[in-house]
């Protein structure tokens, strides 16, 4: 049976060349659906906004920006949107992916190795990191929109509030939209900012956080309690709640979670960098590192050192040649 035109569709019912098989999720605006595509009896996601949804203009332009957004996207850490064809009606062609969302595991689990979490940690690093040099920001990164597939590999999904870093600003009507979950969006999202890829690295360390833990840096009795708490505190240090926990891994989570954009993580794959190499992040004591510092790479007075011994037989080289002139 084919779906009727600005109506939501049900499962069975047939979009273009595509059957819709089961409805697997449902939001405010669209609901997803695994289906099969009856031309090669490939499977796919098809992301399908609500008929209401589709009379309001503000609401498709957000719809379709997400399509673009997707389309532009090319790395097997983000889930494919696909393009190249007609299509009767407003939808989305997804790439289908098998797994559980991280949510599902840390429901199960609680909380992660630490082998584990920074394995996954990593992964969505290099995940941002070909996001981020597209000029996409995700804005909603939480453990509901990272799929975990057989092998323990990740891929973001969701890009229903994801921008263009050089996009309008968003109006006010769009602000309530455009914040996030309130457990994972960054300070400057709270204040209603201008964002870019250093909040995503802010909700990327709430995640690690959460893995690491079993429970998000902040909690409080409503969404608003919890968007002050990040305001005007910093979090619980991890190794009280896991004393296993490395000293510079927790320096890490610190680094990701400042509450200043310009005192944290710059890009994503700085903040891998130091995971990979943990041995040489630095653990500082005390208050939050002051904002003079520009792009932070780990251990920098030990590269340095190292740096002046590499360089210290040129220069002994160089003054016996100017003494054997003379």
């Amino acid at each position: 049976m084919q779906c009727s035109l600005m109506t939501t569709p049900e499962t069975g019912e047939m979009l273009d060349h595509y059957r819709l098989d089961a409805a697997v999720a449902r939001s405010g605006m669209a609901t997803l659906f695994k289906a099969t595509d009856l031309r090669d009896g490939r499977q796919v996601a098809i992301k399908v906004p609500h008929a209401e949804m589709e009379a309001d203009p503000v609401l498709v332009e957000r719809f379709r920006r997400e399509q673009e957004i997707g389309q532009t996207l090319n790395h097997p850490g983000v889930v494919k949107t696909f393009d190249g064809e007609e299509r009767s009606r407003l939808y989305m062609v997804i790439e289908w992916v098998e797994g559980r969302l991280l949510r599902s595991i840390l429901n199960q689990e609680h909380r992660l190795s630490i082998e584990r979490a920074t394995k996954f940690t990593l992964e969505i690093c290099d995940a941002l990191d070909g996001m981020h040099k597209h000029g996409v920001v995700h804005r909603d990164l939480k453990p509901e929109n990272i799929m975990v597939d057989d092998q323990d590999h990740i891929k973001l999904i969701d890009f229903g509030i994801a921008m263009k870093q050089d996009a309008r600003r968003l109006t006010f009507v769009e602000i309530s939209a455009a914040l996030g979950t309130p457990d994972y969006i960054s300070p400057e999202q709270v204040k209603g900012r201008r964002v870019d890829q250093r909040s995503d690295i802010y909700s990327l360390g709430v995640m690690l956080y959460e893995m690491l833990a079993g429970e998000p840096p902040y909690s409080g009795p409503n969404p608003l309690a919890v968007m002050n708490e990040r305001l005007l505190h910093d979090p619980r240090p991890v190794r009280k709640l896991r004393a296993e926990i490395p000293a510079e891994l927790e320096e890490i989570l610190k680094r990701a979670l400042e509450r200043e954009p310009r005192h944290r993580y710059q890009t994503a794959s700085e903040m891998a960098w130091e995971l990979e190499h943990q041995e040489l992040v630095g653990v500082e004591d005390g208050p939050r590192r002051p904002a003079s510092r520009g792009i932070r790479w780990p251990g920098a007075r030990r590269m340095m050192l190292y740096a002046a011994l590499a360089l210290a037989p040129i220069l002994l080289f160089g003054l016996m040649m100017a003494l054997a002139r003379r």
